[in-house]
């Protein structure tokens, strides 16, 4: 037997509660030979009589009663199944969840999704913070549906967009015996003195290729995970900090870390939003995408 129509049994059990072929014709716009026509292949096909007709209408039989038992709870059903859908459907158009590597994450993306929230009021949005590296593996593997690196270079397989450039820096406390030099040299920067991040964060991959375009390989002084631990490093006079300009202004502003020039050492870098090659960002992304690109 092939399963019932839902609409047929829909219309069952409304006859059911109308006790009217006609009237149930009526609410539901179709005609009365119709719907009599739909419930007497249905009587067919499950080979039970389901309506007793008479001149004062339609009333079921005990057999019809247990059908429209059941029916109900198979609408029902079939209800919850189309709210539920509907929600899933809802929930990821209005859905976005973003990675962004530490700098970015701290500094920029929060300001990026307030913009984004006043331009879409019902977004629910999330942000994940890792290094450029997991950031990436996340995008790769469809964690996240946009994400924000810093760093020289991007994964071939990844589509990008660069949104905008940060500087890297160097810093120290004010005992540190370079805060009353004028400038320093690569090669010092190198042989271990700088407190730097992790391999695989975009800042250590900016310092460790710049610092190779000169011939010389970081020897760091000690590595941390995340930019506040390297901060509060500088400020013990452990070593000479590598970090954001946008992660140390406030210390030197106010004159508790001291910036320290390196000649001729460009730590500039982009910053890039990454997705998967081959789907262009939509919907959100694409709005978030746009303000990020915005000057700063």
């Amino acid at each position: 037997m092939t399963r019932p129509d839902l609409e047929t049994l829909a219309l069952l059990v409304a006859v059911a509660e109308e006790g009217s072929i006609g009237r149930v014709a009526a609410q539901s716009g179709l005609s009365q030979p119709s719907v009599s026509r739909r419930l007497a292949a249905l009587e067919r096909r499950l080979g039970v009589r389901l309506l007793a007709r008479s001149t004062r209408g339609s009333d079921l039989t005990p057999e019809g009663q247990l059908v429209v038992d059941w029916a109900s709870e198979l609408l029902d059903a079939a209800d919850t199944f189309s709210s539920s859908v509907e929600s899933l459907r809802a929930e990821h158009r209005v859905g976005l969840q973003v990675a962004a590597s530490l700098t970015v994450a701290e500094y920029l993306a929060p300001l990026w999704l307030v913009a984004l929230q006043r331009r879409l009021p019902e977004l629910r949005a999330s942000l994940a913070v890792a290094n450029s590296a997991e950031v990436v593996e996340r995008v790769r593997h469809r964690a996240v549906d946009l994400g924000f690196v810093e760093g020289p270079t991007v994964p071939r397989d990844l589509g990008r967009q660069r949104v905008g450039d940060d500087a890297l820096v160097v810093v120290v406390s004010p005992d540190h015996r370079w805060s009353r030099r004028r400038a320093v040299s690569p090669a010092e920067l190198a042989d271990g003195v700088a407190l730097v991040r992790e391999p695989g964060s975009g800042t250590r991959e900016t310092l460790e290729l710049a610092l190779e375009r000169h011939g010389h390989r970081l020897r760091p002084a000690l590595e941390l995970p995340s930019s506040s631990a390297v901060r509060a490093a500088a400020l013990t006079g452990a070593g000479a900090a590598v970090l954001s300009g946008l992660a140390v202004a406030a210390e030197v502003a106010s004159g508790r870390l001291v910036r320290v020039v390196v000649r001729d050492l460009d730590l500039t870098r982009p910053l890039h939003a990454v997705w998967r090659r081959g789907e262009k960002p939509t919907g959100p992304a694409t709005a978030l995408l746009a303000i990020a690109r915005q000057p700063r």
